[in-house]
């Protein structure tokens, strides 16, 4: 029994990728990297509404030790860890680590900050999603 429920779900995997995959043409690879209704912290996700809206995309390294500085921010952000591991101390709810390859939607409105505690650069991939001169992060 164990190994049917096991073939039915590969199949299923397999099924769901392939469909998936034909949205594209060509030899393309495919990973979903955040598939998600909610933030790191568990916040709806919801997109502001802009009279004029902007994406802005940014590499950010961290040299070992360094530190964002306490933050929030007031639009969708979305990062990815390209190197390294960083650290993120969120107000009033504790800590998390996101090692390479990881990808996590930042909290909303609520202060937090990223810390490389390694001896390496954390390198970070980061979208925003914003607007009408909105600042991507508001200081403490």
């Amino acid at each position: 029994m164990l190994r049917k429920v096991s073939t039915v779900l590969s199949l299923l995997i397999f099924i769901s990728v392939a469909v998936h995959a034909q949205q594209y043409s060509g030899k393309l690879k495919i990973e979903k990297l955040v598939d998600t209704t909610v933030n790191s912290i568990g916040q709806k996700i919801a997109y502001p509404q802009f009279k004029d809206p902007k994406v802005t995309m940014c590499k950010i390294t961290f040299p070992p030790g360094e530190t964002t500085g306490w933050h929030k921010h007031l639009i969708p952000v979305f990062s990815y860890v390209l190197q390294g591991t960083l650290t993120v101390d969120i107000e009033g709810k504790g800590s998390a680590e996101y090692k390479e390859g990881s990808s996590f939607v930042e909290s909303y409105d609520t202060y937090h900050r990223g810390t490389n505690k390694g001896n390496t650069d954390v390198v970070l991939f980061v979208v925003y999603l914003g607007g009408d001169g909105q600042p991507l992060a508001i200081k403490k």
